[in-house]
């Protein structure tokens, strides 16, 4: 699952996942990305941290409470890059962080470490 508020951004990342096998969910933001989990097997999600509505904090904290995702791995991808945020985001339950502007076989590697088939 792929959740930013950039349509760009949902398209770069969807085609690399896709391109590398994965089937991929869209979320707009945290708010419209929880409506979209609905029980159904979600191997990872890559979250964006600045979105309106819910972001990406707050939405990695509510995946986190759900019975079915709370374990579900998830890999930040944003322009923050400052320490203390990324405190913030793996206290909330994110296993990796990526930068943006980032290369995709670099998002590929983190995926392919945290994703089980």
């Amino acid at each position: 699952m792929i959740v930013d508020d950039s349509t760009s951004m949902r398209e770069v990342v969807g085609i690399a996942l896709k391109s590398a096998g994965y089937a991929v969910l869209e979320g707009r933001d945290g708010k419209d990305a929880l409506t979209k989990l609905t029980g159904q097997k979600i191997h990872l999600i890559i979250s964006d941290v600045n979105m309106p509505n819910m972001d990406g904090i707050s939405f990695v904290k509510a995946v986190k409470q759900l019975p079915n995702y709370k374990f579900t791995p998830i890999i930040m991808l944003t322009t923050e890059s400052e320490e203390a945020k990324k405190r913030e985001g793996q206290a909330a339950g994110a296993k990796a962080w990526v930068t943006k502007p980032f290369q995709p076989a670099h998002l590929l590697l983190a995926v392919q470490k945290l994703c089980l088939p």
